[in-house]
C-alpha cells in the first residue's frame, strides 16, 4: 500500500505542474452540463469542455461503456483538455442522466443498437460543425461497440477513433457467436425482454462484491466511481436486459461479418488487456488486425477493464500510448 501512496502522490505532483491537481469527484468550473435532444426528441446529457476557441489542437468527443457515466472519466477528459483539445462528452440514451428504456430504474435496456447509431450520427452532424478540427472520437467498452457500428454504417467520419477495452465480443461461455445468439433470441422469447439477463447482487441497487476485482486495481480511482453512484443515484444501473443481450449478439454479427471493419479507412487505435474478464480480448486483437489503419496498445495482467482509470503506472501508458497516435494520425491543423 505504501508503493501505492507513492505512485498517487508522484501522480499528483505531475498533475499540480500539469495546471492542478484533478479532483475527480467534482465537475470542473470550465465544463458545463447540459442537455441535447436527440432526433425523436428524446434528452441526452452531455459536457462540454468550454474555451481555447480557434487556438484548440482539436476536438475529442468521448462516449462511455454499459452502465457507465462520464464522471467515472473527468480524470482523462480534464487531461486531454489540458493537452489543448476541446472535450465533450454524452451519455447513451436509456442509462447515466439520460432517462431508462426498461420496466425499473437499474436494468439496462435498449430496442435495437442501431437507436445508438442513430443517435450518435445525430450528434456527431452539429458537433463537428461547432468545434475545430481535427476531429477525433474516443470510447470505452460498449461505447468502442457502438463506434465500431457507426464507422461501418458510415454513420460518422472522424479523422482517427480510440477504443478502450472495446465490446467488440462479450466475455462468456466459448461457443460459436450464432448459437449465443440463438440461445438469447430463445430466452427473449420465454420472457419479457426487459427483465434482467444476469444477477446484480442480493440486495436490489447494491454493488456486486466481486466487482471491484473486474474493473481496476486502483481502489482510489474505484471508490470515485462509487462516490458519484452515492452523490448522483440517477447514475446508478445494474445489470443488462435479455433485449440488450439480443441486440448485442445481433450487433456483434454484423461487425463479424467478411467485409466490414476492413471497408473502415479511418486510423483507430485499440487499447485493449489480456486480463480482461468482461470483453473479449481476442476480438479486439482481431479488429485492430482487420481495420486497414488499426493499431493495438496490449495490455496483461497489470490492466484489468478500465484501463484508464487504472493504477498510474498502467494508466499513464495509456494516456502517453493514446497521445502519441494522435499526435502521429491527427496533427494539430496550421
Amino acid at each position: 500500500m505504501a508503493e501505492r501512496n507513492t505512485e498517487d502522490a508522484i501522480s499528483q505532483q505531475n498533475d499540480q505542474q500539469a495546471g492542478g491537481e484533478i479532483d475527480r469527484r467534482s465537475i470542473p468550473e470550465h465544463a458545463v452540463e447540459s442537455r441535447w435532444q436527440a432526433a425523436d426528441g428524446h434528452a441526452l446529457r452531455r459536457i462540454d469542455w468550454t474555451g481555447l476557441g480557434d487556438s484548440a489542437r482539436g476536438s475529442i468527443l468521448f462516449l462511455p461503456g454499459r452502465g457507465d457515466f462520464y464522471e467515472k472519466y473527468l480524470e482523462s477528459l480534464e487531461e486531454w483538455h489540458r493537452a489543448g483539445w476541446k472535450v465533450t462528452a454524452a451519455d447513451w440514451r436509456g442509462q447515466a442522466g439520460s432517462g431508462r428504456l426498461g420496466d425499473d430504474k437499474l436494468t439496462g435496456h435498449i430496442g435495437d443498437f442501431a437507436d445508438w447509431v442513430a443517435d450518435l450520427e445525430h450528434f456527431w452532424v452539429d458537433w463537428k460543425e461547432q468545434t475545430p478540427g481535427p476531429h477525433v472520437l474516443i470510447a470505452h467498452s460498449m461505447g468502442g461497440h457502438i463506434i465500431m457500428r457507426a464507422l461501418i454504417d458510415n454513420a460518422v467520419d472522424p479523422d482517427a477513433v480510440v477504443l478502450s477495452a472495446p465490446m467488440l465480443g462479450m466475455a462468456g461461455p466459448p461457443l460459436p457467436l450464432a448459437l449465443l445468439h440463438s440461445v438469447a433470441r430463445v430466452m427473449n422469447k420465454v420472457g419479457v425482454p426487459t427483465r434482467p439477463a444476469w444477477k446484480w447482487s442480493e440486495k436490489p441497487g447494491e454493488v456486486p462484491a466481486r466487482r471491484r476485482e473486474l474493473l481496476t486495481h486502483d481502489d482510489a480511482r474505484y471508490e470515485d466511481e462509487l462516490w458519484w453512484r452515492e452523490n448522483r443515484p440517477e447514475l446508478v444501473m445494474g445489470p443488462g436486459s435479455w433485449g440488450w443481450v439480443e441486440r448485442a449478439y445481433a450487433s456483434t454479427r454484423e461487425l463479424e461479418a467478411p467485409g466490414a471493419m476492413e471497408q473502415v479507412d479511418v486510423p483507430v487505435l485499440v487499447v485493449s488487456t489480456s486480463n480482461d474478464k468482461l470483453v473479449k480480448h481476442e476480438a479486439a486483437v482481431r479488429a485492430a488486425q482487420r481495420l486497414p489503419k488499426g493499431e493495438l496498445a496490449a495490455f496483461g495482467d497489470e490492466a484489468h477493464h478500465e484501463i484508464l482509470r487504472e493504477v498510474p503506472e498502467v494508466r499513464n501508458r495509456a494516456m502517453d500510448a493514446i497521445a502519441e497516435f494522435l499526435e502521429r494520425v491527427a496533427p494539430a491543423r496550421k
